[in-house]
């Protein structure tokens, strides 16, 4: 689909009346890049980028959890990334915060409220229509060694890297044939057309928002999640370390993630950053 005029992500335009203490300070929109998680991480060496927000038309290389690759054609999508120099929160609330925000920002679309899959997916009608890759860097200059961001691992040495992508202008064919039935965009689910520039807005104050609540009082956002999980006393299944469990969830917590009561008896906690959800 080509981009409309009125849709084209521009820094001035997304700035204009943005209205955050912290989140989009500085903007940057690239028409193509590899990965707006890669470019953040160099910006990331500087601590004066803290709070920069990057946005891209269309990425070569974009990526989701576990190297999984991020299908989105040019100017369909939402692709952004924020550094977060001096982050408070630890990975597993900052990646809480972030689905939180992330799913107020799109909000409703044909009737549908925005839903959360932890960890990190963001759910319209029982599709998915964004996705948050949130990565670790070390801040000085000279070292370049970009890592998923770990449960337990926090020190302020480190600069947290939000990678977001949301579908915005695809239709259903745009996806790849086997990704059809479980992914969608804003635009299939409103029955009409995305403004990105709007989008873009919405999501650097709904993040720049839950920031500073997570910092706190990290109970709202926990509060929050709850009320957009789909998976809160559900069944769930997962991997995690290469190992297969199932169980009810029944909670989350903001420093060791999912909580499961499983079928084998007992309660566990899964982190985000070793687990795969395969329902």
């Amino acid at each position: 689909m080509a981009c409309p005029k009125t849709d084209q992500l521009d820094p001035d335009r997304i700035k204009a009346n943005l209205k955050t203490k912290r989140v989009g300070a500085k903007i940057v929109v690239y028409s193509c890049t590899s990965s707006t998680n890669d470019i953040a991480a160099e910006y990331a060496k500087n601590r004066k980028n803290d709070g920069l927000a990057i946005f891209a038309e269309e990425q070569t290389t974009g990526r989701g959890r576990a190297g999984t690759k991020w299908h989105s054609g040019r100017a369909d999508s939402i692709l952004c990334s924020i550094v977060l120099n001096d982050s408070k929160l630890n990975p597993e609330l900052l990646s809480l915060t972030c689905a939180v925000a992330v799913a107020e920002a799109i909000g409703k679309a044909g009737g549908c409220e925005a839903k959360i899959k932890w960890p990190n997916d963001i759910i319209l009608n029982g599709k998915k229509v964004a996705g948050i890759l949130l990565e670790s860097t070390p801040r000085f200059r000279g070292v370049d060694n970009v890592i998923p961001a770990k449960a337990g691992i926090h020190n302020d040495r480190r600069a947290y890297i939000i990678g977001i992508g949301i579908n915005c202008h695809q239709k259903e064919d745009s996806f790849p044939p086997e990704l059809r039935p479980i992914a969608t965009s804003i635009d299939i689910e409103s029955h009409s057309i995305c403004d990105r520039v709007s989008l873009a807005k919405r999501v650097l104050t709904s993040i720049d928002h839950w920031l500073e609540v997570a910092e706190k009082n990290s109970k709202k956002v926990t509060d929050q999640w709850r009320k957009l999980s789909i998976q809160l006393s559900h069944r769930v299944k997962l991997i995690y370390n290469g190992q297969e469990f199932t169980g009810n969830c029944i909670g989350i917590d903001p420093e060791k993630g999912l909580i499961l009561q499983l079928d084998t008896g007992g309660v566990r906690m899964f982190d985000a950053a070793h687990t795969t959800i395969f329902k």
